[in-house]
């Protein structure tokens, strides 16, 4: 199981996010598995065409400082490097996680579904009195409304044991993953909550209190080979 995750968000040129997962796709999977990384999830943002978000795990820090250097000082990247470089504007937007539950994987090639990442932005200090009130007031009632749950993470703090890939060191979130069939019954998951009188009177304003500014959410289509979907 991977216990240090990084939550991988790329600008892309125009245009070039396909060129990227078709390259990413047939050399970057096996390749980095080999030498010890987890390659979880890959998607493209549904509301950003030049965007490339993607899933990488690791065993455990020391695991990340071994892969890390043997993949991106190896044969396939050597030989991919520059077609993959040329299509992305900026790559240093990484959250560096750890997983609070299991993350829900399912075999790549599955059924094409809607994934989505709440990202919720806390105070310093705020983790776990969050997490205790997400897992016991917040997940039921988004599991309740059609969510499927795939996984809570968290920050991790770790020193970083590749420098050459930087993470957002100032991020204190705590992310959570689901799945829809699709847009439409994301939609209809958006509408159940908002006929929810508790939801809307009392567990969305406590949970607004406990955040540092409001939560992101990246709605995401899981290419053909992402494992998380």
């Amino acid at each position: 199981m991977a216990e240090v995750l990084e939550l991988r968000q790329y600008t892309l040129h125009p245009g070039r996010r396909d060129e990227l997962i078709e390259l990413f796709d047939r050399e970057f999977v096996e390749t980095q598995e080999a030498v010890g990384a987890q390659v979880l999830g890959q998607f493209r943002d549904l509301d950003d065409v030049d965007r490339f978000v993607w899933l990488r795990g690791f065993a455990d820090m020391p695991t990340r400082g071994r892969a890390l250097p043997a993949f991106y000082g190896g044969p396939a990247w050597r030989e991919h490097r520059d077609k993959a470089n040329v299509t992305m504007i900026d790559s240093d937007d990484v959250l560096l996680l750890r997983p609070v539950t299991d993350l829900g994987l399912a075999g790549r090639g599955g059924p094409t579904t809607l994934v989505t990442i709440t990202i919720y932005h806390l105070p310093p200090g705020g983790e776990d009195a969050f997490l205790d009130f997400f897992k016991a007031e917040v997940e039921p009632l988004l599991t309740l409304a059609g969510a499927t749950p795939l996984s809570v993470l968290r920050t991790l703090r770790a020193e970083n044991n590749f420098p050459a890939l930087p993470f957002r060191e100032d991020a204190n979130v705590v992310a959570w993953i689901a799945s829809f069939s699709g847009r439409d019954e994301l939609r209809e998951h958006v509408r159940q909550l908002g006929r929810d009188g508790r939801w809307s009177h009392e567990v969305l304003p406590m949970l607004t209190k406990q955040l540092a500014r409001p939560p992101e959410q990246l709605q995401l289509s899981p290419t053909d080979r992402s494992l998380l979907r």
